[in-house]
């Protein structure tokens, strides 16, 4: 360019400007082609999950409104109602108990928001037993002035609630701490709500005067929801999400799914992001194959072996004990109990389980269940351990 055109473009510049004396040439690369523009997707947002409330502590979702009631869980739903009803009179403390994932947590929170909303002025704090001990532990090794703000902020309330009481176990400073604090709330009348997974008479390492204390008020359980309830949950929830299900898919998920609720919304999640990527309604073969696939429907096998292992570490009792001909108390409950969930849940015939649990005759095994079975019919306690074994033996 600048042997060939040189002259004739400083020429032209000159007549343009006269200043101009000398062009000099950059040879570089031009610029790049411009591609089409691709489809961005759009960014990932948070989930529309509402705030949890600073000053309570309370997640606003937790209402009696969306809480479905059914069988399994109407007697703890009208204790609450009749908590927020009468605060600190009717019924202080009340306990809910039962396995986990049955709805405990929504309940007790239910109380507290319902409590926030009615009475804007008094004070409601919701707290884990874990989220309690860390607070206390924290002002413990800070010392000075954090143990007076740690008991003064716990003493303010006019209603506590404390979930998983039951970790409160086996931490002896903190469980005296607990005590003290309990005799303060209710000697003011101030109400206390629980949650634990066992009753508070079967729960290890918790003190009597602990135990007698929870045991004041009203002990309700929550027990797994049965098939009605399972399918008006599935149906609650698919309709909160404008997620639109099959009569058939949610029968499916019903009748499939019988550990708890938790597991239940676990299922229904994983059919509601398929229905929102392919924009129709799935049908039940679409539903069979995703839970498969995704492993929620998956049930182990389970041994005989393996029951009575759970079994008896579940009691506290020797594994070889349950074997052995002993009449020992503590041994012959868990023995009957093997006994009732190897022919109700594993229909395994009453000779068979004789002969595995150490040759018994058939009639001792028959015999075993039929009292498993009348025991249940007024005892709370056996049946909530029956539901917590269960759990674990899945």
């Amino acid at each position: 360019m600048s042997s060939k055109f040189h002259k004739d473009i400083l020429r032209s510049l000159r007549t343009l400007s006269e200043s101009v004396r000398n062009v000099e040439y950059v040879i570089s690369r031009g610029p790049k082609k411009q591609e089409e523009p691709r489809a961005v997707p759009p960014p990932v947002t948070e989930l529309p999950l509402e705030p949890v409330h600073a000053r309570t502590n309370l997640n606003p979702r937790f209402t009696f409104q969306n809480l479905v009631v059914g069988p399994f869980n109407e007697l703890a739903n009208a204790a609450a109602q009749a908590v927020v009803r009468k605060p600190g009179i009717a019924y202080n403390p009340l306990l809910v108990y039962g396995p986990t994932g049955l709805g405990k947590t929504h309940l007790v929170q239910a109380i507290g928001n319902y409590f926030r909303l009615q009475a804007p002025d008094r004070k409601v704090y919701y707290v884990t037993s874990e989220k309690f001990s860390m607070d206390y532990v924290s002002a413990l090794q800070e010392g000075g002035t954090k143990m007076t703000s740690f008991k003064e902020k716990y003493r303010q309330y006019d209603l506590l609630i404390m979930d998983d009481v039951q970790f409160l176990a086996g931490r002896d400073k903190i469980k005296e701490e607990f005590f003290h604090l309990f005799n303060y709330l209710h000697d003011n009348n101030k109400q206390l709500v629980f949650s634990s997974d066992q009753h508070p008479n079967v729960i290890q390492n918790l003190e009597d005067r602990i135990k007698s204390r929870l045991s004041a008020g009203m002990i309700v359980s929550i027990t797994p929801p049965d098939h009605q309830s399972r399918l008006a949950i599935v149906r609650a929830k698919a309709t909160a999400h404008n997620f639109i299900l099959a009569d058939e898919v949610m029968e499916y998920l019903a009748t499939t799914i019988e550990g708890n609720v938790r597991e239940l919304e676990g299922a229904l999640n994983t059919l509601l992001c398929q229905f929102e990527m392919r924009g129709e309604p799935l049908s039940l073969t679409d539903a069979k194959t995703l839970l498969r696939g995704s492993g929620v429907m998956q049930k182990k096998a389970v041994s005989v072996q393996e029951v009575v292992k759970t079994i008896a570490n579940f009691y506290g009792v020797e594994e070889g004990s349950i074997y052995e001909k002993t009449r020992r108390k503590e041994v012959v409950r868990p023995r009957q109990v093997i006994m009732f969930l190897l022919r109700e849940d594993f229909r395994i015939s009453f000779p068979t389980i004789g002969e595995k649990l150490g040759g018994r005759d058939h009639t001792t095994v028959i015999h075993s269940c039929d009292k498993i079975k009348n025991d249940l019919r007024s005892d709370s306690i056996l049946s909530n351990e029956l539901h917590q074994i269960r759990l674990m033996l899945k």
